[in-house]
């Protein structure tokens, strides 16, 4: 009897999933920020912002709507412990993944402040983050929020050169 008990608890222990976190391994650049401290850059998954130098005109003037889009995150991301979640893609070379802050979707912080775009053709597999990401982004519109407020360039034209007017 005590045989059985003892096989049950092994039985039992060994089919129990671990605690343990399943490793999940990328490729991606890194760079040390000191001797045991590695870091990487990723993309976040169905979102494009505007990118650090990019400039867009707002009441007549130009202003820097990409380093407003670079301090929103870095602000957002400064507020709490940040999830992680890596998707299979990759995107310019680099990882792709979702961000959370405190239950927060980086991506729709982005969005809804007028400095991102949604990529819903990224979404497919999502179809519930495409939704909120495009009813954010139509909301963001009609607030006329951030860069919506005045002339924008996709960031994707933005990198293939085009320019604004005021940029130029």
């Amino acid at each position: 009897m005590n045989r059985l008990v003892v096989l049950a608890l092994l039985l039992s222990a060994a089919c129990t999933p671990s605690d343990a976190a399943e490793d999940t391994s990328f490729s991606a650049k890194a760079r040390a920020l000191d001797g045991d401290t590695v870091a990487t850059d990723f993309r976040l998954l169905g979102v494009d912002a505007f990118e650090r130098h990019q400039l867009c005109e707002r009441a007549g003037a130009r202003w820097e709507c990409g380093k407003a889009a670079q301090d929103l995150a870095a602000r957002t991301l400064r507020g709490g412990d940040a999830q992680i979640r890596l998707s299979s893609r990759s995107s310019y070379g680099r990882p792709v993944a979702t961000v959370s802050i405190d239950g927060r979707d980086l991506g729709e912080v982005m969005i809804s402040a007028g400095l991102a775009i949604p990529q819903p053709q990224y979404l497919r597999s999502d179809p519930a983050r495409s939704a909120r990401y495009t009813a954010v982004f139509t909301e963001a519109q009609r607030r006329r929020a951030g860069a919506f407020a005045g002339s924008w360039l996709e960031p994707a034209r933005w990198r293939r050169g085009e320019r604004l007017t005021c940029e130029r």
